[in-house]
């Protein structure tokens, strides 16, 4: 292997990622053992936590630094980095935070001023290990904590990304303290100049990887770079690796799906999968919410995705930002997101998902009852609402008998709110008659849509077939909700022909 050309790689990617936020940071510190940059991350913390880190060195003096680090790697290690750098650890009765993510809106410039303290370190040739003198190409961490390896490959040398992943899967021991899963790195990437590669969890051989490419031209891989650039994966540092980037990643993208079932002998099995967006979904997500906080309310989105792409997951990733999105004043765009789809599984991945994200109890609420349950959600202004699209044409009916139960008379409608709603179209009865039933009435708040989708080849398609009915799902959505708030100047059928636009091409075939 050539070095130099790797080498020259390494430097490339280096060059932007510290021009763009990140800092570099000495391998010399970096504690294999503990698995963390030891003074990093006590730097970070006397920084931003000066009045608790005040109260405990009163107890333990000189010795503070050990007991600090003590109480983070033991939390570490049972908690898992992820919920670590979200909700901080326990030292000594005292709550010490390892990160600070950005709040959903600005009123609060101490909040601001903590997000921009973080400290994003770069390290090349990270020697990791206790036992041998094995180096990673690149290690990103957040105030001294790995979160991302990459492991590069330059074709000029004569190797590509399949020798990268065939060193991950080979040559790299998952027992390592820097490789266990959850609770130090998260993400490994393989890269070369022409395709990205990403795992989430090394298992050694069975280590599996996922393609973290764009597409280009309907099939696998990326399209040349525009600025005549030899790299092809210039996007991975340029954009997701790129320092807001990744902290938002960290926050409000990565989740831990635990998987739950009986064996045939009676005994429980549970399994734990790290999630991190694929691009398409980290491209799908950030589009629409990016368009709806400069646009407002009144726009449709459509994403296509197909059968196996993570629908739910971006599903659940878009209904939990929409409903804490902030305009440029500042101000709540949505005061509900209305999640319509007939997945059971949904909504415990919502739940779940959301959960992880901000650890608040009641945001999710799904309709698993009758009609009177979504009339009370809506009413409450539940965060996020998951039903079908079968109980609308009877909410009026229970508005009306909530406010005749309190005495208010017949009121069956809803105050003035603004409605996020996300139909999952991939799912038959959110046609056909459902849909007809409701056409004739108007809706006005149209925000954002999943549809279904995102050019797989060789799965159950682009779903263009879907389309027709993805408009009749659509617009029974809207005159529910606008005839749910009682809105008899907005009856005009013209009010509602808001072009629906798709986000860019987004793609999930084997190979991209």
């Amino acid at each position: 292997m050539n070095r130099t050309s790797e080498a020259a790689f390494e430097t490339a990617i280096e060059s932007v990622l510290l021009g763009n936020g990140f800092t570099p940071v000495d391998g010399q510190g970096f504690d294999r053992e503990r698995s963390i940059f030891a003074a990093e991350v006590l730097a970070f913390i006397q920084a931003t936590q000066e009045s608790v880190w005040k109260k405990l060195d009163a107890l333990h003096g000189a010795q503070t630094g050990d007991r600090v680090l003590e109480s983070l790697c033991k939390w570490l290690d049972t908690h898992g980095a992820l919920a670590t750098l979200r909700h901080g650890f326990k030292c000594f009765g005292k709550t010490l935070r390892v990160a600070f993510f950005r709040p959903a809106h600005g009123l609060n410039p101490e909040l601001e001023a903590r997000y921009q303290a973080n400290r994003l370190g770069l390290t090349r040739q990270l020697h990791f290990s206790p036992k041998s003198e094995k180096s990673l190409d690149v290690v990103l961490s957040v105030n001294g904590i790995p979160v991302v390896t990459l492991e590069l490959k330059n074709p000029l040398s004569g190797q590509t990304v399949a020798n990268a992943i065939h060193q991950y899967r080979n040559d790299r021991d998952p027992r390592e303290p820097i490789f266990e899963f959850t609770k130090r790195t998260l993400v490994h990437f393989a890269v070369d100049t022409e395709e990205a590669h990403m795992a989430t969890r090394l298992a050694g051989p069975a280590t599996h990887f996922l393609p973290f490419n764009r597409g280009a031209d309907g099939g696998a891989g990326n399209p040349p770079d525009k600025a005549g650039r030899n790299y092809k994966t210039a996007y991975l540092w340029e954009e997701v690796l790129q320092r807001d980037s990744l902290l938002d990643l960290l926050a409000r993208f990565l989740h831990v799906d635990v998987e739950e079932k009986v064996a045939d002998d009676g005994k429980k099995l549970r399994k734990e999968n790290l999630i991190f967006p694929r691009y398409h979904q980290l491209q799908a997500v950030r589009q629409i919410v990016d368009a709806a906080a400069v646009e407002g309310v009144g726009h449709n989105y459509l994403v296509e995705h197909s059968a196996g792409s993570g629908k739910s997951n971006t599903l659940a990733w878009l209904a939990h930002r929409l409903s804490s999105l902030h305009d440029a004043q500042d101000q709540r765009l949505f005061d509900s997101v209305v999640v319509i789809t007939d997945r059971v599984v949904l909504d415990r991945q919502l739940q779940n998902t959301i959960y992880q994200f901000d650890h608040r109890q009641g945001v999710v609420q799904k309709i698993d009852e009758d009609s009177r349950q979504l009339a009370e959600a809506l009413e409450a202004g539940v965060p996020i609402i998951i039903t079908t699209l079968q109980k609308f044409p009877f909410v009026s009916g229970q508005l009306a008998k909530l406010s005749e139960e309190r005495g208010e008379g017949g009121r069956s409608h809803l105050p003035t709110r603004k409605y996020a709603v996300i139909i999952d179209e991939a799912h038959s009865s959110q046609s056909g008659g459902d849909g007809h039933r409701t056409q004739g009435r108007a809706g006005r708040r149209r925000i954002a849509q999943e549809g279904p989708g995102d050019g797989r080849r060789g799965g159950q398609g682009r779903t263009g077939a879907l389309v027709p009915f993805h408009g009749q799902a659509w617009s029974a959505a809207q005159h529910e909700l606008l005839r749910l708030h009682g809105d008899a100047q907005a009856q005009d059928a013209g009010d509602f022909r808001a072009q629906r636009r798709a986000v860019s091409p987004l793609h999930d075939a084997p190979g991209y």
